[in-house]
């Protein structure tokens, strides 16, 4: 299975701030993918094997959450792991992520250090 990553947020600013996380990682992927909200998300699901997708939780046209319960319907919950990255660190939201099947989050702002431990666990 091919090791790529998505980056799901309607900040371009913020997804190469992950992106550059995730290459200060050392940890290798093939490619990694973005999208500006859920359903430029699912799109890339559509063609694309995916290992690990980071997701905001607030977006416009499909929010982070609505996506990982798609995803969850479509692929199997946990099948995917995603990790939601956010500045809403609310226990209710952290917890209908998990329920619809997110690996967990990371709360903004973050560092290269906590991308690889949350990795190291899922990968």
């Amino acid at each position: 299975m091919a090791r790529n990553a998505l980056i799901v947020d309607d900040s371009g600013v913020m997804r190469k701030i992950v992106m550059r996380n995730l290459r200060n990682t050392n940890i290798h992927f093939d490619h990694i993918f973005e999208a500006g909200d859920g359903l430029e998300g699912l799109k890339v699901l559509e063609s694309n094997e995916v290992a690990v997708i980071f997701s905001d939780v607030n977006m416009p046209n499909m929010s982070g959450l609505e996506m990982v319960k798609k995803i969850g319907e479509q692929f199997g919950k946990g099948k995917i792991k995603i990790v939601m990255v956010t500045t809403d660190g609310a226990e209710e939201t952290i917890n209908e992520a998990m329920s619809y099947g997110a690996a967990g989050y990371i709360k903004k702002p973050f560092t290269p250090e906590q991308m690889v431990a949350y990795l190291q666990d899922l990968l």
